[in-house]
């Protein structure tokens, strides 16, 4: 995981004034500080691109900015969202958009910070060209699936779209219901669609891209100090409000690190040292990923360790 010093890789590197600037990195490796901070400096707007932080009902558990933080810069696409939404990538995009126009309007320089590899591979790549499925669609699918176990539905799909089910890995619930509901819409395969390809919002455009890689040693303090703190801010409190709604637990916000854990806790069934203790766990196996997707899914990136980011930043961007 570690990265010493900054390094130069890749296009953005010597531009004063980039069409945008990309802070990523595994989680609580400070990337949204950093943000903060060059918005600050330079004028910014600082745009979420992780996944959970879209949604309004985990502000704790996902450590959205503070509301003194918002109010010292912009902050767009922060919990926005609704828990029992399943919030996809391609209306991330659409939102997306709109605040990239409202930026340039206002002349502030857009920082996208986050650590959901796909969004940024969105905003700069573009996304497959799948048709839209209906909400009919949606409904009868979530409904048939709607107490099966994962791995049954998986095989439901090997039956219908086998070339999808060959790439899925059987415990991917989302995907394998994603999958599920194309092939209802469309009659075709998921991944029929995977070549056609509109491009994203910053596609083409001239970015300055920083990727924060901690030592593992540091990032697993980290990780350990953030939860304790999420405790200590009423992390529990709102899992006992997400609970309360009764939400179908295959959805995102419900998966979210931290949530199952406390669910079974506030059920009796844990006590809240292994809660604390599965969500730590998974959030570090998480941020072993995000480094992962980076290495091989993103070229182009510098990566730096976070002490040095700042620096680095302030002499690519001014």
């Amino acid at each position: 995981m570690a990265a010493g010093g900054a390094g130069r890789a890749g296009q953005g590197d010597d531009l004063r004034r980039p069409d945008a600037v990309l802070i990523a990195g595994p989680t609580a490796s400070g990337k949204s500080a950093l943000a903060l901070d060059l918005a600050r400096r330079i004028g910014g707007v600082v745009i979420n691109a992780d996944s959970m932080q879209v949604y309004h009902d985990l502000r704790v558990l996902t450590a959205r900015p503070a509301a003194v933080e918002e109010e010292a810069v912009p902050h767009r696409l922060y919990g926005f969202a609704d828990a029992a939404e399943n919030f996809s990538v391609g209306r991330y995009v659409e939102a997306f958009r709109r605040v990239l126009e409202d930026a340039r309007a206002s002349g502030l320089l857009p920082i996208v910070t986050g650590g959901t590899g796909l969004y940024f591979r969105a905003l700069t790549e573009g996304l497959s060209d799948i048709p839209p499925v209906s909400e009919a669609i949606r409904n009868a699918v979530r409904a048939a699936a709607e107490g099966r176990p994962t791995p049954l539905l998986h095989a439901d799909l090997g039956v219908r779209d086998p070339a999808a089910a060959a790439v899925l890995r059987p415990t991917d619930r989302q995907r394998i219901l994603r999958a599920l509901e194309v092939k209802a819409e469309t009659g075709r395969s998921l991944l029929s669609f995977q070549a056609r390809r509109v491009p994203g919002p910053l596609t083409g455009a001239a970015l300055v891209r920083l990727f924060l890689a901690p030592e593992r040693d540091e990032l697993v303090r980290r990780i350990d100090r953030r939860f304790a703190a999420m405790l200590e801010g009423g992390a529990v409190e709102e899992v006992a409000r997400l609970a309360e709604r009764r939400l179908d637990p295959a959805l995102p916000a419900m998966r979210a690190h931290g949530v199952p854990g406390l669910l079974r806790y506030l059920a009796g069934e844990i006590h809240l040292d292994a809660a604390s203790l599965k969500a730590r766990l998974d959030t570090r196996h998480y941020a072993k990923r995000q480094f992962t997707w980076f290495r091989h899914q993103m070229p182009g990136w510098t990566w730096t360790a976070p002490e040095a980011a700042g620096a680095w930043l302030e002499q690519t961007v001014g």
